[in-house]
């Protein structure tokens, strides 16, 4: 008797298909209008990129040298220049009462020149132009009176008088008191300034200075003079 053909080896099997292996026939399974994956963002990635937008610019990175005051050197307009820098540094449009700066007033100055023969008094303003000029012949002293210290307390007085009378104590806001050389006039001024003649002016006077020139070689002086 004839034996049944074994079929299990001869039927031909169907190819078994791998995965993926028809999106490389026919292309992506992903339709066209789909968008593109976007890369993963982190919590700290975020943080990072906000905390460098909103870090102040350094005096490095501006290219600026910038002293302990926090100033910029070599600046062309020093106080404005100055104080908008900072401004910028901060991140605000910044002004001197913003940032708790008053405006700079320069002072008044009152010159006294005192020698032994005359006493000279000068009120000038802060760009040195001269309001009152005076001295011991102006109110009526002539020739050796003039270099008294009566004579020297006399126009100290009138000097605060002229002031108060042309209305000068609205305008000055800081004095400066300069002396010059060591006559009678020097402690007679600083008598009217201590004194009830001056109680309007002392509180203003913010600076008092020695102008008196020194000399260091130069020419031969003079023969002192000998009497007898």
């Amino acid at each position: 008797m004839p034996k049944a053909a074994d079929t299990s080896d001869s039927t031909p099997q169907a190819p078994v298909q791998a995965q993926g292996s028809s999106s490389e026939a026919g292309g992506s399974t992903n339709s066209p209008t789909d968008p593109p994956a976007s890369p993963s963002i982190t919590p700290s990635a975020v943080a990072d990129q906000i905390t460098q937008d909103q870090s102040p610019p350094t005096p490095a990175s501006t290219g600026q040298a910038v002293n302990s005051n926090n100033f910029v050197a070599n600046s062309p307009s020093k106080n404005s220049a100055n104080l908008d820098s900072i401004g910028r540094m901060i991140g605000k449009s910044s002004s001197r009462s913003q940032l708790g700066v008053g405006p700079v007033r320069q002072p008044h100055h009152l010159h006294v020149f005192s020698t032994k023969h005359n006493t000279h008094i000068t009120l000038t303003s802060p760009s040195r132009q001269p309001l009152i000029s005076v001295s011991s012949g102006t109110i009526g002293f002539r020739k050796a009176m003039r270099g008294s210290y009566d004579a020297a307390y006399q126009l100290g007085s009138y000097v605060m008088g002229r002031i108060q009378q042309q209305g000068l104590l609205t305008q000055i806001h800081q004095l400066e008191i300069v002396l010059r050389d060591f006559g009678p006039g020097r402690e007679a001024v600083t008598k009217i300034l201590l004194g009830t003649e001056g109680k309007n002016i002392r509180g203003l006077v913010v600076r008092v200075c020695d102008a008196t020139r020194l000399k260091f070689g130069g020419t031969r002086g003079k023969k002192p003079r000998r009497l007898g």
